[in-house]
């Protein structure tokens, strides 16, 4: 079996040996970069292993009442402020948050929610916090983007996990006296592939700065910013005998000479997001700005992600909410052919669909964010998939939106009002949202994400059978170690769920939780059989492995919807309510997965690739006729 230190090694082994240089290299990069050990538990990683550890969300985790009563206080606050200060469709009309609005925000503490009292700061849990972008999330996606980018991935959460105490001392008190920051990591032609950045920090003879040059694209924050993080490419370091590209993570202050915001982007959404292009032009900085050590950044960059992921989650689960109330609203309202368009079925499919994802989208970010408070959970795959879906079922549910008020959903909201009608703003929170399926990882990086974290099992045990270099003595050691291991676990995907008393809740959610034991046995021996037939063309097959994701991922969320509507009949409210709601979101699901396991079999992958590569190789250009030019 791999070590950790070696795994990186192994798993690039199994790709294909066809596979270019450049691409092994980047994989290589990013494999090296990626956490390799699982010190705590993960109840979604052991889903895929065919095991439900109910106890790690059952009972369904829950902020204290001293934790919620500071959370409460503030967001009374917070609510109370945007509804007298904050217009959204000006926001979105002037691309601009006006300066009084951000100084009110500054004196509420809003720039420095998360960070703690000694440096000033609210202390807010990350539930609170992201109590806090759910609400703004039913406001303005331009103000969530604001808040999002500076704490959830700009220079307060990388200090507060990497920083030095020196550091945490200079920077993290400005944040509340407003200082804003935002995180420079993608460039023209490095977004995906890091490994492609070109942005330097070279340090200076006498080893007491580092100057940094190059340009940074797609800023979030970056042209209202006081103080940003920087991702550059520091000298190489030889690491198995080959050069090993570096990228550090670097403090800089945007008034530091060479310093220049050249261009503010806009875009279909979003009109007041504070994106840009950086260029750094010979810009000297002290050595101490430097986070951890020269070759961590990436790791920096991964490890926060991993909890900056949850307010986006948090704040899709806001705007939808809100979307329930527009349509419950309009639906009783609006009468046609005698009826409310409610009561016609096409509506009614739509809004069960919209009540069951979005209590399945509450569950996920509440349960994701209170195991990254609690700190003995590794949640990058919960944060992953709770990104994922919550971003998909949240566009969704404004599509749908859009469609059940018609026209007027398309209208913008100062012309309905121009007309008398009441001015609400569905075009303009679909043109918002839409980035949400591309921030802070795509939901096809998030796919890949999901499958190598998940593969991750396997990939510890077979690893070494690929590992080049290695003798057939070698290889057969490794062969029997492998075997020891699959004879363990192997067996017991096939053991049945026979009881479902073991969940101790409602028979209805007892029943889908033995669906889900049942289905992640099935999932795991189905993945393993994959695994056994393709070998090391298996990492090739995306179309394949994005099907387990799917399945994993809908098996965590009919578990996190099963674990919160039994907390909320603990609780004596909303009992029948919350139940209803998983119930029916879990029956969808089900009939979900069974597709997804037949498409595993039975699919049309051959061809697909097939046509895509005559389409890439211009084969259908006979039918670009009669269209503008480029």
């Amino acid at each position: 079996m791999c070590n950790t230190t070696e795994r990186g090694r192994c798993i690039m082994s199994m790709f294909d040996k066809n596979i270019g240089k450049e691409a092994r290299a980047s994989l290589e990069f990013a494999e090296d970069s990626r956490e390799t050990e699982w010190v705590h538990p993960s109840f979604a990683a052991l889903l895929y292993q065919g095991q439900v550890k109910w106890d790690l969300i059952h009972p369904f985790p829950r902020q204290s009442d001293e934790d919620k009563k500071i959370g409460d206080a503030f967001l009374e606050k917070l609510e109370a402020y945007l509804e007298a200060n904050y217009n959204a469709d000006e926001v979105d009309k002037t691309g601009e948050i006006p300066e009084s609005v951000l100084k009110g925000l500054a004196e509420l503490g809003c720039f420095a929610m998360k960070i703690p009292s000694q440096y000033n700061g609210l202390g807010l849990s990350q539930v609170n916090y992201n109590r806090a972008l759910h609400l703004t999330g039913s406001y303005c996606g331009n103000l969530t983007a604001l808040l999002s980018a500076h704490q959830s991935i700009g220079v307060p959460q990388p200090l507060l996990m990497f920083g030095t105490d020196e550091q945490k001392e200079r920077f993290l008190p400005r944040f509340r006296d407003g200082a804003i920051s935002a995180f420079a990591l993608t460039e023209a032609n490095a977004g995906s592939d890091p490994r492609a950045m070109t942005t330097t920090a070279t340090l200076t003879e006498d080893g007491r700065h580092y100057v940094i040059n190059g340009e940074k694209l797609w800023c979030t924050n970056g042209t209202k910013a006081n103080v940003i993080v920087v991702m550059a490419v520091t000298p190489p370091k030889i690491v198995r005998g080959k050069e090993r590209k570096q990228i550090t993570a670097f403090l800089v202050e945007m008034d530091t000479p060479g310093v220049e915001v050249v261009h503010r982007c806009r875009f279909m959404g979003l009109k007041a997001l504070y994106n840009g292009v950086i260029r750094f032009t010979d810009v000297k900085i002290p050595k101490e700005n430097m986070i951890l050590e020269e070759g961590d950044g990436l790791r920096l960059a991964l490890k926060t992600l991993n909890t900056g992921r949850l307010s986006i989650p948090a704040g899709v689960t806001g705007s939808s909410k809100w979307c329930m109330k527009i349509n419950r609203k309009w639906t009783n309202e609006r009468v046609q052919w005698g009826h409310p368009i409610g009561e016609h079925e096409t509506i009614a499919g739509k809004q069960a669909k919209i009540a069951s994802d979005t209590f399945a989208m509450d569950a996920v970010w509440k349960v994701a964010s209170t195991m990254a408070d609690n700190k003995h959970f590794d949640i990058r795959l919960e944060a992953a998939i709770a990104k994922l879906f919550n971003t998909v079922a949240h566009y969704e549910i404004l599509q749908q939106t859009l469609q059940i008020r018609g026209g007027r959903g398309f209208e913008t909201a100062d012309s309905l009002r121009a007309r008398g009608e009441e001015g609400i703003a569905i075009e303009r929170l679909l043109r918002d949202s839409r980035v949400n399926l591309i921030f802070e990882g795509s939901s096809e990086i998030m796919h890949l994400f999901i499958a190598r974290e998940a593969l991750d099992f396997h990939l510890q045990h077979i690893g070494a059978l690929f590992k080049p270099g290695v003798s057939l003595g070698g290889k057969a050691m490794a062969l029997l170690k492998m075997m020891k291991a699959y004879a363990l676990w192997y067996p017991t995907l096939w053991i049945p769920v026979l009881s479902t008393s073991q969940f101790g809740m409602d028979a209805r959610l007892n029943h889908h939780m033995r669906t889900v034991a049942r289905l992640s046995k099935k999932m795991a021996r189905t993945l393993f059989h994959k695994m056994a037939v393709h070998q090391k063309k298996m990492a090739e097959k995306q179309l394949l492995i994005n099907r387990f994701v799917q399945i994993g991922t809908e098996l965590f969320i009919m578990s996190a919807a099963c674990s919160y509507a039994d907390s909320l009949q603990a609780d004596g409210q909303r009992q029948g309510n919350a139940i209803e709601l998983a119930d029916y979101y879990c029956k969808e699901a089900t009939i979900r997965i069974g597709k997804l396991f037949r498409d595993i079999s039975r699919n049309n992958d051959v061809a697909t690739l097939k046509l895509n590569n005559s389409f890439m190789q211009g084969k259908f250009k006979w039918l670009e006729d009669e269209i503008a030019p480029n």
